[in-house]
């Protein structure tokens, strides 16, 4: 409510007067401000005093990898710098079974400091050991933090040689005769750092770095993994963003190129003979390095997101890197996670470039160090929220005693925000059943998120919206109007895999969705009790049955042929892209080429893999080419070489065009599979189409393959709902 003529306004969600701000004191019925337009849900502003640092990217390399595959590495690395606006802030660590911290500052020597792999470094240790101080200048009093400068009157950042350091560190090298740079700091909130400098300051010498970069020495007896320290790399990482840089957005870029085998964090043993945990074995308590490290990467999550620092993870092997004990470290911070099987895969150059794609302003398509508080109207309660965050532990009168979720706040932490992030709020409605509802009233939400912008200014973006509310026993036509069965069918998958997750990937995740889909079934279809040929459903609610057969098959509840690596890459993805790529995600989408019209849609069934047809499958994870019986014969008899039959070169290349255009346009990248009748890898499309038929009834139907599986198929499935849902019984 707004009183022009006093200068007030009334807020909905506290009811609250509150004056007209001063720059809005000329505002009138015919002068009003974007905020008072209903058009206009959603109003970013910049908050231009308040700025902050450049984003900052910290890059932590494995070195435990073969000359070829660490080449590679280096070549994206650099390609990335170049991609860095000139302010960015970069800093350098390798590790393998040591942890080397590297000087950005130190012209024609490289020089750093190297850890022990096998303990963590502690925040005191580092500040004993490279005299970092949060931006303290050398004049020995107290920095902003309350922590004192070393004596002698040393820069924030700077290196005290005659400081005997402690024995889990040593010098690479000799400090210069120039000792440490002590020279004054150019703007007065970028403290000085030898270790984390602009890209325009150090470009030749962090490149000059990278080159230098090489395989781990370390010998590798036979039958012996690499030592590879990969948990004491990022707890060095995390502890000096925490000392140099805290609240701070930056990003830790870590490349793993194995799983780590040496000191903190380790996932698996040196000896090969002992192999990496399998669901087998963790649903048999025999994966005797999980808990642990679990917990170490839980709390090493913990710490960046207080800090607002965000984890990447890219993992590029061929066995498990330990992507489900870390999985804390990029579900919290809502850090970015590439699985590929080699750094120098098309998948990862392209994948990694696509990280530093800029806008129409130049600036980086990312955002830094944000939280999102939601506001609720009079009748709703806050259940939770899922999606990549962290809980703020913001607790008011409107969060539900409920929790769903990420729950017990109205406040989240996002380390990263990305244009495609995508988040579900849960909500409850409080009001008593058979309550009147006040003619016209409505449910207000407003989402107030705070981040820092890569152009280095603070802004907040501010959503508010509403809806009417609605008496189910007497207006259940215009609930079921407003029903939107893809959000509601992710919605279902995120639930479900945060269950699975957090209750070992027992059944219990897949009987919630059955008794939910039952349940919804049983108020919404149209039916006689005890009648399944009666029951129907709405076109409102048509799809969503099938949406939840195919979860229950899906890899995010299915973990057979699945590595723990893999459910957990799979289910963080799901947690953070949005509808439409969720919904393929769930239930892929398949087109048809053949000679007999332009490529179509066609249905997720065995039924559409015919002889004379090129399939296009899109599952999210892959793009995959299938080439028909016949297509494949005609294929390898290289008829698409003959001028004569042109047409079916055309036919050929109409699906690779289409799944280019998907490749382009995707993060991460799909693999893309090419494969044809009895190819080894058509069991990625036979996988996933419904099995109506199986080698238990291969003529059920006209056409199509059979599928050798024991799973129900989508027919069977919608028979046995209807039973249960029309049923007295339940």
């Amino acid at each position: 409510m707004v009183e022009y003529r006093s200068k007030c306004w009334m807020c909905p969600f506290c009811n609250q007067r509150n004056p007209f701000p001063p720059h809005y004191g000329m505002i009138a019925e015919d002068n009003r401000p974007p905020e008072l337009y209903p058009q206009f849900t959603t109003i970013e502003y910049t908050l231009r005093k308040a700025t902050t640092l450049p984003p900052i990217f910290l890059f932590v390399v494995d070195t435990c990898m073969s000359a070829e595959e660490l080449k590679a590495l280096k070549e994206s690395v650099q390609t990335a710098l170049s991609l860095l606006p000139a302010d960015a802030l970069v800093g350098l660590i390798t590790f393998g079974r040591m942890v080397e911290l590297h000087e950005l500052s130190v012209q024609g020597i490289s020089r750093s400091y190297v850890f022990k792999g096998a303990k963590e470094v502690t925040q005191k240790q580092l500040r004993d050991i490279i005299a970092i101080n949060i931006g303290g200048h050398a004049t020995g009093q107290n920095t902003p933090a309350g922590h004192a400068t070393p004596m002698g009157g040393m820069a924030p950042g700077g290196i005290m040689p005659q400081r005997p350091p402690y024995p889990g560190a040593q010098m690479s090298a000799m400090p210069g005769p120039h000792g440490a740079p002590t020279g004054q700091i150019a703007h007065p909130q970028l403290p000085y750092n030898k270790f984390i400098q602009p890209i325009s300051d150090c470009d030749m010498s962090i490149n000059d770095l990278i080159e230098q970069i090489q395989s781990d020495r370390w010998p590798v007896p036979q039958g012996h993994r690499p030592l590879r320290a990969t948990g004491s790399a990022l707890a060095v990482a995390v502890t000096l963003l925490e000392v140099c840089f805290p609240n701070t957005g930056a990003r830790i870029m870590t490349f793993i190129g194995g799983a780590c085998t040496h000191g903190p964090g380790a996932v698996v043993g040196e000896e090969l003979k002992n192999p990496i945990r399998s669901w087998h074995t963790i649903k048999e308590d025999n994966a005797p390095y999980m808990k642990k490290a679990t917990k170490f990467y839980d709390g090493l999550g913990a710490r960046a997101v207080r800090n607002g620092h965000v984890i990447d993870i890219y993992s590029c092997a061929l066995d498990q890197t330990g992507l489900n004990e870390m999985r804390a470290c990029f579900n919290t911070t809502a850090g970015n996670v590439v699985m590929g099987d080699s750094f120098n895969s098309s998948l990862f150059k392209q994948t990694y470039q696509r990280v530093f794609e800029k806008d129409a302003n130049g600036n980086l398509k990312m955002g830094f160090n944000a939280t999102m508080e939601v506001k609720v109207g009079g009748g709703l309660k806050l259940e939770g929220m899922l999606g990549c965050c962290a809980n703020g532990n913001v607790k008011n009168a409107c969060v539900s005693d409920t929790e769903m979720g990420i729950a017990g706040t109205c406040q989240w932490r996002f380390c990263a925000l990305s244009p495609k992030a995508t988040v579900a709020v849960l909500l409850e409605i409080v009001a008593q059943h058979g309550a009147a509802i006040p003619q016209g009233a409505r449910g207000m939400i407003q989402f107030v998120t705070q981040y820092q912008h890569p152009d280095g200014r603070k802004r907040i973006r501010v959503t508010t919206t509403c809806r009417n509310w609605a008496d189910f026993a007497t207006q259940q036509p215009q609930i079921a109007y407003g029903f939107d069965q893809e959000a509601a069918a992710v919605i279902m998958a995120r639930l479900a895999s945060w269950r699975a997750t957090n209750e070992n990937d027992t059944p219990d995740a897949l009987r919630w969705v059955d008794r939910s889909l039952i349940r919804l079934c049983q108020k919404f279809g149209e039916y006689h009790k005890d009648d399944p040929s009666s029951f129907r459903l709405s076109d409102k609610f048509s799809l969503f049955p099938q949406f939840m057969f195919h979860l229950r098959r899906s890899q995010f509840l299915q973990v057979f042929n699945n590595s723990p690596d893999e459910t957990a890459y799979y289910r963080h993805i799901l947690m953070a892209e949005n509808v439409l790529e969720s919904t393929t995600m769930i239930q892929p989408v398949l087109f048809a080429y053949s000679f007999s019209g332009p490529p179509e849609p066609v249905l997720l069934d065995t039924s559409s893999i015919l002889p004379d047809r090129i399939l296009l499958m899109d599952d999210y994870f892959h793009v995959l080419i299938y080439h028909g019986q016949t297509i494949a014969a005609w294929r390898k008899m290289n008829y698409q070489d003959d001028p004569q039959y042109g047409a079916f070169k055309q036919l050929l290349e109409a699906p690779v065009a289409d799944a280019a255009a998907i490749l382009q346009e995707r993060f991460p990248m799909p693999r893309y599979i090419v494969t044809e009748y009895e190819g080894s890898q058509a069991r990625f499309l036979l996988s996933k189409v419904n099995p109506s038929l199986t080698h238990n009834n291969p003529y059920a139907a006209e056409g199509g393959a059979p599928v050798f599986t024991d799973d129900v198929s989508l027919q069977v499935f919608m028979e046995h709902l209807k039973k249960l849902a029309v049923s007295s019984s339940t």
